[in-house]
């Protein structure tokens, strides 16, 4: 029972670590990273399709970004996505590739990018907490339904709370690793 419950909190904050990880691949770090497009989506025959699905992203430059559709009609559908984002990049399209020229990041740019990388760390820390917490809650009311001991329920606790502590350093470690590449020139 306890193992279950840790077993499935553990898987939990793996998922968290993965979430965090997939939205610091989006963000801008003066360098060109097709992942930086994956929230972008275009317009695909009246429906909206994330853009790695019709178009090929690729970094054939360290600050270049070059998009090649799929079917040359979806050239000003990509542009006008880009264009609409939040990543304040210009497209340049010449009739059959996109191509994303990634600005160097300024240094008030970059402390603000740090400021939005350490938030999205605490909101991960947050999230492996409030696993634990549920955990810790689901331990407690195995007492109450079953012969479980005082020791077994404690030691189930103190599972959770390693398991817990290691997830958020690994996330400390994530965040630092963002905020040296970020602050790098």
């Amino acid at each position: 029972m306890i193992k279950d419950i840790i077993k499935n909190s553990e898987e939990k904050m793996k998922k968290t670590i993965s979430v965090l990880n997939s939205e610091l691949s989006t963000m801008k770090a003066g360098r060109a990273n097709p992942t930086m497009l994956d929230r972008i989506q275009v317009e695909y025959y009246g429906s909206l399709c994330p853009l790695n699905q019709v178009a090929n992203v690729s970094a054939p430059e360290p600050r270049v970004l070059m998009i090649t559709p799929w079917e040359k009609p979806l050239l000003k559908d990509i542009e006008r996505a880009i264009l609409k984002s939040d990543l304040g990049l210009n497209p340049s399209n010449d009739g059959s590739v996109i191509r994303l020229i990634i600005p160097e990041l300024t240094e008030e740019t970059r402390k603000n990018l740090v400021k939005n990388v350490k938030k999205t760390g605490e909101d991960a820390k947050v999230a492996v907490r409030s696993v634990r917490r549920d955990a810790n809650e689901k331990i407690k009311a195995l007492k109450k339904d079953s012969d479980i001991s005082e020791d077994e329920i404690k030691k189930g606790e103190d599972q959770v709370q390693k398991i817990t502590d290691s997830y958020v350093k690994e996330i400390d470690n994530i965040i630092s690793a963002k905020e040296k590449e970020i602050m790098s020139i």
